[in-house]
């Protein structure tokens, strides 16, 4: 007899052999039955999905997650590593976290090899939501949604990772914290002073529109600022152009400023703080007189999670009342 055909037979003699011994002492074996993983139901972007409760292979895409997954401890098996720099060693690891490259050309046979338990998908790789869903169908997506309030939904995203990866507690305290630094900003600004948001790139500057894009846009409904400028957006994620005369001719005491190239250090790049400052048509403007410039940090526009947003408007309280 094989090899192969006589592995059963011992295996079933070592069964029967210890049935008959539990029947010898008077006393059969428990049965161990492994529980089966916790699950709950949250509410995504999608609607109701049951997902793992501290899922232990997470593959997480959506950038604005990254730094509360961080802080709290989460390991993964596979992210977007181009996306993250040196911004979260502990997410984006060594060759164990495997290396699902940029939105534009995502390599989903690593999402296959990771083996995931839970998919964080979403932002700038909701287009490929329902490919991720083929893999596993226990992908989420919690990014902040277009045309809703933005401080509701970082803090309805940071509740559902609260659920989640079980850490309720600290997801409370992240969104006390973004109200409290809003509310912050809220009383220091003097409505009768108007402000303009700026996004640098490329050497080139560009207008961000109240309400609209990424970070600047959103600090006038959420602080109720005073536009300088107010046209709708023609380009809410880069912004639109402008020349340094319009921005002059608005006469803004206070500027907003991204600079969307700060951490990828190109040949060439101009720091949105020279862009500005430097340029003649500005120098006359009230809040480069006045220093009334608020920057972003370079990070941002990598990161645009709660903590940042928390950050950005405790710097805007600070320079209120400085």
């Amino acid at each position: 007899m094989s090899s192969r055909l006589s592995r059963p037979v011992v295996v079933l003699s070592l069964t029967a052999a210890l049935a008959l011994t539990g029947c010898a002492s008077g006393a059969a074996a428990p049965v161990e039955e492994s529980a089966a993983p916790a699950t709950v139901t949250i509410e995504d972007n999608h609607g109701a999905i049951e997902v793992p409760v501290n899922p232990e292979r997470v593959v997480a895409l959506d950038n604005t997650t990254f730094q509360t997954l961080s802080d709290w401890g989460v390991t993964l098996v596979a992210a977007p590593k181009p996306l993250m720099y040196d911004l979260w060693p502990s997410l984006s690891g060594g060759d164990e976290v495997l290396d699902v490259g940029l939105h534009r050309e995502p390599d989903l046979e690593s999402v296959v090899a990771a083996e995931p338990d839970l998919i964080v998908g979403g932002y700038r790789f909701r287009e490929i939501y329902d490919d991720l869903k083929q893999i596993q169908p226990a992908t989420i997506e919690t990014s902040p949604r277009d045309g809703e309030d933005h401080t509701s939904e970082l803090k309805r995203q940071t509740e559902i990772l609260g659920t989640v990866f079980g850490r309720e507690a600290e997801a409370a305290q992240l969104t006390a914290d973004l109200d409290a630094a809003i509310a912050d900003a809220r009383a220091a600004y003097d409505p009768s002073e108007t402000a303009m948001g700026l996004i640098a790139s490329g050497g080139k500057i560009a207008y961000a529109a109240p309400g609209d894009g990424r970070g600047v846009g959103t600090l006038f409904p959420t602080l109720g600022l005073t536009p300088a400028l107010d046209r709708a957006a023609e380009d809410a994620s880069h912004g639109d152009d402008i020349s340094v005369e319009a921005i002059a001719a608005a006469q803004p005491e206070w500027l907003f400023v991204l600079d969307r190239d700060a951490m990828f250090g190109e040949d060439g790049y101009v720091p949105a703080k020279e862009l500005v400052e430097n340029a003649e048509a500005l120098k006359n403007v009230p809040a480069v007189q006045k220093g009334q410039i608020v920057y972003l940090d370079g990070s941002f526009y990598l990161d645009e999670g709660i903590q940042a947003y928390t950050k950005l408007y405790r710097s805007a309280a600070e320079a209120f009342t400085s």
